[in-house]
């Protein structure tokens, strides 16, 4: 296991010890969800998604989506295991409903180049636009993901699983297709512009 991953591993147990009882009340599931994604679903490290203003139906699915292993995190799946659907869909609805914070991450050198990726794609590798799918201003949907202001280094992290087949929890593999035709510095590029959007 790599460093990040020990990182993550450790903050996944503290969240747990923080807990009175995990297979409880919505306060002490929401407590071990917020040990990394905070309370008011801004997260605490880079590598781990903001939730704030997610769309209840996308954080329902793919919450769903680790218990069935569907989509694969040793950590998630450990985390949303005693999670009902009542459980899952009331979490759902606490961080969409959460006001989106701006990111104070320091714009990238790369944002130019990743704007133009995000509304007219990379037409030399077939590569579609951000937007088409994410919205102009990123916002997402039931469907796709909110993208404004969310951490670059995990925007980086999950198009590299989708580009080595390590996540194919995108319908009809759409997303794997996508990322399959990026450069790292692409992703990269694309990542530093949506983590500089304002999420409100």
């Amino acid at each position: 296991m790599g460093r990040r991953q020990n990182r993550l591993a450790l903050l996944a147990c503290l969240a747990l010890l923080s807990a009175p009882a995990y297979a409880g009340s919505f306060e002490e599931h929401l407590t071990v969800c917020s040990g990394c994604h905070g309370r008011d679903g801004t997260s605490i490290a880079p590598e781990i998604p903001r939730l704030a203003a997610l769309d209840a139906e996308y954080i329902a699915r793919q919450i769903g989506d680790f218990k069935t292993g569907k989509r694969k995190n040793a950590i998630m799946q450990a985390m949303v295991a005693a999670l009902d659907g009542q459980a899952i869909e009331a979490l759902a609805a606490h961080y969409s409903e959460q006001v989106a914070k701006p990111s104070d991450a320091a714009p990238g050198p790369a944002i130019e180049r990743g704007r133009k990726i995000h509304h007219e794609g990379i037409v030399g590798s077939a590569v579609p636009s951000c937007s088409g799918c994410h919205g102009e201003d990123a916002t997402g949907d039931a469907k796709y993901p909110r993208l404004a202001g969310q951490n670059a280094a995990y925007i980086q992290m999950q198009l590299a699983a989708f580009k080595n087949g390590d996540r194919t929890n995108d319908a009809r593999g759409a997303m794997g297709a996508v990322a399959k035709r990026m450069q790292d510095d692409e992703m990269q590029a694309v990542a530093q512009y949506l983590n500089s959007l304002k999420q409100d």
